[in-house]
């Protein structure tokens, strides 16, 4: 498995994985392939990585800054991370959040959130913190991981292209 940054002509490749990763979640309101599209038409993916198998691609992760109501900087919201599902549970998602995390803190990023599931998330050193919101999310479910110092505190905003729909 090679993980690497996404080429242009990787674009609709990315789209399918994303579309299949989330077909059958239970938690999804099956936009996360329009995010991903509105997030690169906007030149607003900060990171964009995918995993490949033989020259397919069967995993990516997004990464785009977010914005904190107490105006800390640098940090980033991580997501969507997709994998096909049959090459789910083999270490694919988990080594696209190294390669994202790693790159993030080389970049001099502060930090970054997610919306996930706590469980797989807290091995990666994610945690909820309960002075950094999204609104209208449980918040078990939104967590944080600070590179440098202290977490921010206050309500976490996304790019416009998490509205996306279509």
């Amino acid at each position: 498995m090679q993980i690497r940054a996404e080429l242009p002509a990787d674009a609709q490749a990315i789209e399918q994985v994303t579309i299949q990763a989330f077909k059958d979640a239970p938690h999804s309101d099956h936009t996360e392939q329009f995010i991903v599209r509105a997030l690169r038409a906007a030149g607003a993916l900060a990171l964009s990585l995918v995993a490949e198998i033989d020259g397919q691609i069967v995993g990516h992760v997004a990464v785009s800054t977010v914005t904190i109501s107490d105006g800390s900087k640098d940090w980033f919201g991580l997501g969507p991370l997709s994998v096909l599902p049959e090459k789910q549970q083999q270490g694919i998602g988990s080594a696209l959040m190294q390669a994202a995390i790693g790159t993030l803190r080389t970049q001099y990023a502060q930090g970054c959130v997610l919306l996930g599931e706590p469980y797989y998330y807290r091995r990666f050193g994610f945690r909820a913190v309960p002075s950094l919101v999204l609104p209208g999310v449980p918040a078990g479910y939104f967590q944080a991981l600070s590179f440098a110092g202290s977490t921010p505190q206050g309500e976490v905003s996304y790019h416009r292209a998490f509205d996306a729909r279509g």
